[in-house]
């Protein structure tokens, strides 16, 4: 073989060298990349919202800071309650009132005054009747006519039915309000001490207090804002109740079942891996998670909402951090 013919094939090494080089590098930079499950870590939080409309007058906390179960957080101004105290306090006074004088009955003086009332009235009975008695002597011995003999009885009849009603009034002053006039009255009492209690919860209400231990993650208004009713004034977040969450195609979900654990990775916190186990599990909307496999359409697949909760606590989590799911 001459100079030329081992260039060539020297030559034809070469190419084919450098093509096999190529091709594999093709390959292996055309791999498909290995799936990273990714998810994010969640805590339970709790919005501390207003009652009652108002202005923020104190403000007892930062954000950042822990608190306890009950702690005060802040103090609302508000003196529409105050005014509403007021008006339940007069109408209990009213109430009050009322209800005592039902149950009193009348006084002294009006019972004296029907029962003079009644006797006048009976003494009248008298006179009438004597005068009717009169006349009807007169009539037997026909010397006054039927009609003054009539005028006469009907005189007397009237006094009688005037007695009769005084005779009442005075009954009545005597026994006093009806028992319904009674229960009317206790129940407006009962009504307006159900508004006190109504104001007062309100009152009560204007400290806003911490439903649970957390952290304040967010105070909204400042020193002084009005807030209404339902109003937001801060969050807290309960580090004690965290978990992860993930959105993982049905493809992905290796054996991933409620109640089977997994290892995970937190960035944040170094290399470390922890245990996780999976207590929730559902399949996303449709029309937001749906995807074809193939470009054909040979199947189609969705993606679950996956909730995993640590085995143990984990120093250092946050809310927000990201996580992984390692194979």
């Amino acid at each position: 073989m001459n100079n030329s013919q081992k260039s060539l094939w020297i030559g034809l090494g070469i190419v084919i060298a450098i093509v096999a080089i190529v091709a594999l590098v093709g390959a292996w930079a055309l791999r498909p990349e290995p799936e990273i499950l990714m998810g994010e870590v969640a805590a339970s939080e709790y919005r501390v919202a207003n009652k009652v409309p108002g202005r923020i007058e104190e403000l007892y906390v930062e954000e950042g800071q822990t608190v306890h179960a009950g702690d005060t957080l802040a103090y609302v101004y508000s003196p529409e309650v105050n005014a509403k105290m007021e008006q339940a306090k007069a109408a209990r006074r009213a109430a009050s009132a009322q209800s005592q004088k039902a149950e009193n009955g009348a006084r002294q003086q009006q019972i004296a005054g029907a029962y003079e009332m009644w006797q006048k009235a009976l003494v009248g009975v008298d006179i009438a009747r004597k005068s009717y008695n009169r006349v009807q002597i007169l009539y037997d011995k026909k010397v006054l006519s039927a009609q003054k003999r009539d005028e006469a009885e009907a005189q007397y009849q009237a006094a009688v039915a005037t007695a009769n009603a005084a005779k009442s009034q005075y009954d009545l002053a005597v026994a006093g309000a009806q028992e319904e006039d009674k229960m009317a009255a206790r129940a407006l009492v009962a009504q307006a001490d159900g508004a006190i209690q109504e104001v007062n919860s309100y009152i009560n209400e204007r400290y806003l207090t911490a439903p649970a231990d957390g952290e304040v993650t967010d105070i909204f208004p400042k020193r002084g804002d009005l807030v209404g009713t339902g109003s937001p004034v801060m969050n807290l977040l309960d580090m004690s109740d965290v978990w992860f969450t993930f959105s993982i195609r049905e493809d992905l979900l290796q054996g991933l079942t409620v109640g089977s654990e997994a290892k995970v990775r937190i960035p944040a916190l170094g290399e470390q891996t922890y245990r996780a186990k999976v207590s929730y599990m559902k399949a996303m909307a449709s029309y937001a998670t749906w995807r074809a496999t193939k470009s054909n359409g040979e199947y189609d697949v969705k993606s679950f909402d996956i909730k995993l909760v640590p085995t143990e606590p984990i120093k250092g989590l946050r809310p927000g951090m990201t996580v992984i799911i390692e194979n």
